[in-house]
């Protein structure tokens, strides 16, 4: 991980969703440069592991196995880091999920279930998080992971594409109302990475470098991609220093894509033929 001089040394970090995926590369990424490190995650074993990993990096870890989707474990779980370390710095709210379904399919219990995975949790977290940074007088930095589903049609995935498109709409304005206490508040919009979720994989000993990626798909993120290649979770990760850290102290209310250009292409694919295209024939 290349954080540069973006320096977060004893400041606290916690991480919805952070045992696998995004959210356990975001907090590898905050351990390494100086913060110490609270990892939600609805699955103990993960937690365990992340804890492992942060203490490797001589940061301190706390992992407390949360439901996002239970209000109650959320509060319970943000006492539990205001206990242990005084204070919050930065909150990253990474949990989410999504199943591909037409929405005439899905029933009323799946939107509910992507609702509150999606927003809810992250509406949960802000509001026990935000009043202890308060309390607290040192400002704070709060980073929501969205998807550049946000901000484009998403069949399949209305209910999810939905709430990330309510994540970045709250994410602007918490950074309005939350200014005058030095909070910053930004979003990330990433596209496809290469994650074990994505791949249906099991993020324990999961090695992104051993991943085989079949000639198909390889084709696709070729075409659809303009760098041509899947991103590294590990890029969310630093990304996610920079917006915690004060190298980007006057950015706030910002959704920040890192998509290798998907978003910027605008449905623009190559074509067979090399140009790029509204068509991939």
């Amino acid at each position: 991980m290349t954080n540069g001089n973006a320096q977060l040394t004893d400041r606290v970090a916690v991480v919805t969703g952070g045992g696998s995926g995004i959210g356990r590369a975001i907090a590898l990424a905050l351990a390494s440069a100086g913060a110490d490190v609270v990892v939600a995650d609805i699955k103990t074993v993960l937690c365990e592991e992340a804890v492992e990993r942060i203490t490797q990096l001589g940061r301190t870890c706390l992992g407390v196995q949360t439901d996002v989707m239970n209000t109650d474990q959320v509060r319970a779980m943000v006492e539990q880091a205001e206990q242990k370390f005084g204070r919050i710095d930065i909150l990253v709210n990474n949990a989410g999920g999504v199943s591909h379904r037409p929405f005439l399919q899905q029933s009323e219990r799946s939107w509910r279930k992507h609702i509150d995975l999606n927003l809810v949790s992250m509406l949960a977290a802000t509001s026990c998080v935000a009043p202890i940074m308060i309390k607290n007088s040192r400002g704070g930095a709060i980073i929501n992971v969205a998807s550049i589903e946000a901000s484009r049609a998403a069949p399949g995935f209305a209910v999810y594409a939905a709430c990330k498109a309510a994540m970045l709409n709250f994410t602007r304005t918490m950074a309005v109302e939350l200014a005058a206490d030095r909070i910053r508040v930004n979003a990330i919009a990433p596209d496809y990475t290469v994650t074990p979720g994505i791949l249906g994989l099991d993020p324990l000993g999961f090695n992104e470098s051993e991943v085989q990626i079949t000639p198909q798909r390889a084709d696709a993120i070729r075409r659809r991609i303009p760098l041509q290649r899947g991103g590294a979770d590990s890029e969310c990760g630093d990304l996610a220093v920079f917006l915690a850290s004060d190298n980007s102290a006057y950015i706030t209310g910002a959704t920040i894509p890192i998509d290798g250009g998907t978003w910027a292409a605008g449905g623009w694919v190559r074509t067979m033929a090399g140009p790029w295209g509204l068509m991939s024939d």
